[in-house]
């Protein structure tokens, strides 16, 4: 069932979280799917819809800096953060607090928060009353919906209730920020850029592939399978010769030959074609095509976050 949501709407959403219930709802980053992170039993029905593997956390999803501050404890440098991100895409990954099921952090001490911007978001887990845990509302290890279509699709009468809030803004997945240790590291790249946040914390390093267990979702080496086999070539680099069966992800520009071209962004903006390369993806991949070439982006600001996404995208066997 796909609603556009009314206060009556949201209302009802919010009540079937606090039922134990799923909610497909939009962030400004992807699709999440909701449950009540305090009911273990949710968070389980999480994992067995998505078929998530339970060594992959779960964040948790606020709608307030004091909201948050009942699931993990904040130190300065997370209350400066928070201060100056939030509401946005940023999780930072703090010590959680006891009222925090061990399925929700996959046994870890620690738990991922955020405060999403997108009024939608912020409404329901308001009007639910509890904290959600929300990972993106499509099966594991597959592209991240940005539109309630998408979820539609992939996890149909799966889900309660899909609340729709339109196209996501960012359409990459937060950036995610371990507060754990001696100094923060990054282990998600994502709509925060690695610049903004060095300007309060400093130098960061980034650790964004899991050794063993993840710490953060997205740390997966195989990850947002677009359905086709993908591979990456530089923008100067040489383009493939065989391209009656192939497809194009193109930043700015398209080639001749291909059968199917997406175009991020015509005019070379790098916010606009993170907020289109999953729906891009997703197009590529249910197309009549054998093989999906991704031209690379610079690996500054955002476009981190979307190599990133790629290179997974390019390493999972199809």
């Amino acid at each position: 069932m796909t609603t556009m949501p009314d206060s009556t709407t949201t209302e009802r959403a919010a009540k079937l979280l606090r039922e134990g219930k799923l909610v497909a709802f939009a962030t400004e980053t992807v699709y999440g799917l909701g449950c009540n992170a305090l009911d273990a039993k949710a968070v389980a029905r999480v994992f067995e819809v998505k078929g998530r593997p339970s060594f992959d956390p779960l964040i948790v999803h606020v709608c307030s800096i004091e909201r948050a501050r009942t699931v993990a404890t904040f130190n300065p440098l997370a209350e400066q953060l928070a201060a100056k991100f939030w509401p946005g895409p940023l999780t930072l990954v703090l010590p959680k607090k006891p009222i925090v099921p061990d399925i929700v952090t996959a046994g870890l001490d620690s738990a991922g928060v955020r405060l999403p911007a997108h009024p939608l978001a912020q409404a329901l887990i308001e009007k639910a009353g509890v904290p959600v845990a929300a990972p993106s509302a499509n099966p594991f290890g597959f592209v991240s919906p940005t539109r309630a279509e998408h979820v539609r699709e992939q996890l149909g009468s799966k889900v309660e209730m899909i609340l729709d809030g339109g196209p996501c803004e960012v359409g990459v997945e937060s950036t995610v920020l371990s507060l754990l240790g001696k100094a923060p590291v990054i282990l998600r790249h994502g709509g925060v850029t690695q610049e903004e946040l060095e300007q309060v914390t400093g130098r960061l390093t980034s650790e964004t592939s899991a050794q063993g267990a993840a710490r953060s979702p997205g740390q997966q080496l195989s990850h947002y399978a677009p359905g086709k086999p993908l591979k990456i070539f530089a923008r100067d680099g040489e383009l493939p010769k065989e391209r009656n069966r192939a497809g194009l992800l193109a930043f700015s520009k398209s080639r001749e030959g291909f059968v199917a071209c997406e175009v991020l962004s015509a005019s070379g903006d790098m916010r606009e074609a993170a907020a289109n390369l999953f729906a891009a993806l997703r197009r590529l991949g249910s197309s009549d095509i054998d093989i999906i070439y991704a031209e690379a982006v610079s690996e500054h600001g955002l476009g981190r976050a979307m190599m990133d996404r790629l290179t997974r995208a390019a390493s999972k066997s199809v």
